[in-house]
């Protein structure tokens, strides 16, 4: 995992900012060496508890993947898509 800022909003609490970061680092993870679909998808559901709307959620991962390089909408659709207990981009 690289050394960059993640895309955050100063309005969320202590809780919701560890549930966005969690989420960005289980991108990070699925991108470089693979991760459970089941906690990737756990992931995605808490991120979504604090991101609502789709609006927030594409401009968190344009913002994402520019510092990144790591797209979370196709990371998502992979998840989605993976058979295996595991995936990697």
């Amino acid at each position: 995992m690289a050394n960059y800022s993640y895309p955050i909003d100063e309005d969320w609490t202590h809780e919701e900012l560890a549930l966005v970061i969690d989420f960005f680092n289980l991108v990070e993870e699925a991108n470089e060496t693979g991760v459970e679909k089941v906690a990737f998808l756990a992931g995605y559901k808490k991120f979504k508890t604090v991101v609502k709307s789709i609006g927030e959620e594409k401009k968190l991962g344009r913002q994402f993947q520019e510092v990144s390089g790591y797209s979370i909408y196709r990371t998502l659709q992979q998840a989605k898509g993976a058979t295996g207990k595991r995936f990697k981009m």
